[in-house]
C-alpha cells in the first residue's frame, strides 16, 4: 500500500492539503530450464500523485500505472557471458489532459480523461569476452504513444522517448606486469530521434555520443579520469514539451577521481 501527503504551498497551514493512497501489487515467476537459461514475467501497479482539480471542482485522482514484462536470461563462456533480451508493456491512466470545453481549457483547466501506453522490447549483453575484455552492449526499442485523450491526437508519440537506442560500452584492465590495474574504457551511446512535444509539430533529431575513459586500480585504491563527449558533439538531449524550452546535451567533459575503499 502507497500512500503520499501533499500540500502545495506550506507557507499557508490552511491551504488544502490532498492525500491519496493506493494498492500497488508487484508480482514475479521465475522458472529456471536449466542452470544457464531462466525465464520470467513480472507484474506491477503503481501510482503517482496528481495535484489539482477538475473544471466541477473535484480533486484530481493519482495517475495510475500497470506494467507486464517477460523475459529471458542466458549465461555463456562458462558464466563469463550473460544476456537478457525482454518484452514490456506500461498503461498510464488518469493523465491529465486538457478540457474538451474550449472556455474552460484557455482558463487552464484540466480533466483526467487520458491514457499513454509504452511497449518494447530491450537485449542486454554484458561480460568477459577474453581476460581483461569486459563489454556491455544494450539495445532498446520503444514505441511509446498516446492512447486516448481529448486534445492530442491518439497515435501520437510521447515526448522525447526515442522508438531506437543502444550503447556499447568496451574496457581493457592489463592483468599483469608493471602496469596490472591500468585500463582504458570506451563507450558509444545513440539515441534515435525523438518528439518535442506531445502535438508531435517537431522532432528531436537522433545522435551519437563517445564517451571514454582511463583508470587505474591497486588494492583498495582507484583512480579514473572519465571523458564525456570525446569528440564534443552537439546534440539536443530533450524537450520540456515545447520549442522554446531545449535542453543541450553536455560539451566535451572531464572529470577526475582518487578514492580509497575501507
Amino acid at each position: 500500500m502507497d500512500w503520499i501527503s501533499q500540500n502545495p504551498d506550506i507557507s499557508e497551514p490552511d491551504s488544502l492539503t490532498q492525500d491519496d493512497f493506493a494498492f500497488s501489487p508487484r508480482v514475479g515467476l521465475v522458472y529456471q530450464p536449466s542452470q544457464t537459461v531462466s525465464l520470467y514475467a513480472s507484474y506491477s501497479q503503481s501510482f503517482a500523485p496528481a495535484f489539482g482539480f477538475n473544471p466541477d471542482g473535484q480533486a484530481f485522482k493519482p495517475t495510475k500505472g500497470r506494467q507486464f514484462e517477460v523475459g529471458i536470461k542466458a549465461d555463456f563462456l562458462n558464466g563469463k557471458l550473460s544476456t537478457t533480451l525482454a518484452a514490456y508493456q506500461i498503461t498510464k491512466t488518469n493523465v491529465t489532459t486538457p478540457s474538451p470545453d474550449p472556455e474552460l481549457a484557455a482558463l487552464g483547466f484540466s480533466i483526467q480523461s487520458g491514457e499513454q501506453r509504452s511497449r518494447g522490447i530491450e537485449l542486454d549483453i554484458a561480460g568477459e569476452i577474453l581476460p581483461g575484455w569486459k563489454v556491455i552492449a544494450s539495445y532498446a526499442y520503444t514505441d511509446a504513444e498516446v492512447t486516448k485523450d481529448t486534445a492530442i491526437a491518439v497515435g501520437n508519440r510521447l515526448v522525447n522517448v526515442p522508438k531506437n537506442q543502444a550503447s556499447l560500452w568496451i574496457t581493457y584492465e592489463i592483468q599483469k606486469g608493471r602496469w596490472k590495474g591500468f585500463g582504458v574504457g570506451l563507450g558509444l551511446f545513440y539515441v534515435g530521434d525523438r518528439q518535442g512535444d506531445l502535438d508531435n509539430s517537431f522532432a528531436l533529431p537522433d545522435y551519437l555520443r563517445t564517451d571514454a575513459a582511463i583508470y587505474y586500480r591497486n588494492g583498495r585504491f582507484n583512480a579514473a579520469i572519465n571523458i564525456r563527449n570525446l569528440f564534443d558533439t552537439d546534440y539536443i538531449r530533450s524537450s520540456e514539451g515545447s520549442r522554446t524550452f531545449l535542453k543541450s546535451g553536455a560539451p566535451f567533459t572531464i572529470v577526475g577521481s582518487i578514492s580509497w575503499e575501507f
